[in-house]
């Protein structure tokens, strides 16, 4: 049997080692890859038989962990399932996301991305205690329509890489947060939407957002933050009318 001639294509990644490069540099490699190779094959490919000192992160391979995020030619894209075919003939340029501080190569600090999530209370805050002998939470079908497409995020900051507001202000909620709030708070257990209010109606919260809109379009789960984000901020302005007709802490 013939057998098919191999192809090589060039892979451009950004390189930013701390204590050697004062500033990130690029860095080329002729990697050899078959119509089955991802994006992040062929920086394994780089890292095993190139050069072992690249660094990125990665774990499911399934684009399911989100750990894998990474600008592929500019756009946010989850390496593992960014195919090297789709990219011909190269070069291929990778750098590490956008807006988000580099540790090292394509590695990012995470760290601002998880206080923002916690500060948002990512879980059900129940509207009333229930005990075990009561059962569990339900929900109808309907109710579950509501919110599914908003659990449906994986945390791989994709977003925040397309978001040009927190490229400005990094102290901006961002999407992927803002796409969970409006998750618990359109859940039909939750009762802590009050208790996300400061957040939502913070100076860097909801009504940071400009709508562009790119966030949707590189969210590889279909999450549509975009929307999230102006259900937030219907939710924001009913809080802020409701003060004037519903005093807080007030006497009638």
């Amino acid at each position: 049997m013939r057998e098919s001639k191999a192809r090589v294509i060039e892979m451009q990644v950004m390189r930013y080692r701390p204590g050697q490069d004062e500033h990130p540099v690029w860095q080329s490699y002729a990697v050899p890859f078959t119509d089955d190779m991802s994006v992040l094959q062929g920086l394994q490919y780089i890292k095993d038989e190139l050069d072992g000192s690249l660094s990125f992160r990665w774990s499911c391979r399934m684009a399911i962990c989100g750990s894998c995020g990474m600008m592929v030619n500019g756009k946010p894209e989850l390496s593992c399932q960014t195919f090297l075919r789709d990219l011909l003939p190269g070069p291929v340029r990778i750098e590490a996301l956008a807006h988000l501080p580099i540790e090292k190569d394509l590695v990012v600090d995470v760290q601002p991305f998880i206080e923002k999530l916690e500060s948002i209370k990512p879980y059900i805050i129940p509207k009333e205690p229930r005990t075990l002998e009561q059962g569990e939470y339900l929900q109808t079908p309907h109710q579950l329509e509501q919110i599914e497409q908003f659990s449906s995020c994986i945390n791989c900051m994709l977003c925040y890489a397309a978001c040009p507001q927190f490229g400005i202000d990094p102290g901006f909620i961002g999407p992927g947060a803002m796409a969970l709030m409006h998750r618990y708070n359109a859940d039909s257990r939750d009762g802590g939407q009050a208790e996300r209010m400061e957040v939502m109606n913070a100076a860097e919260g909801v009504w940071s957002c400009t709508a562009v809109g790119y966030c949707s379009e590189v969210c590889p789960k279909g999450v549509d933050p975009a929307n999230a984000v102006n259900q937030n901020k219907v939710n924001s302005a009913k809080d802020y009318f409701l003060r004037f007709l519903q005093p807080r802490g007030g006497k009638a």
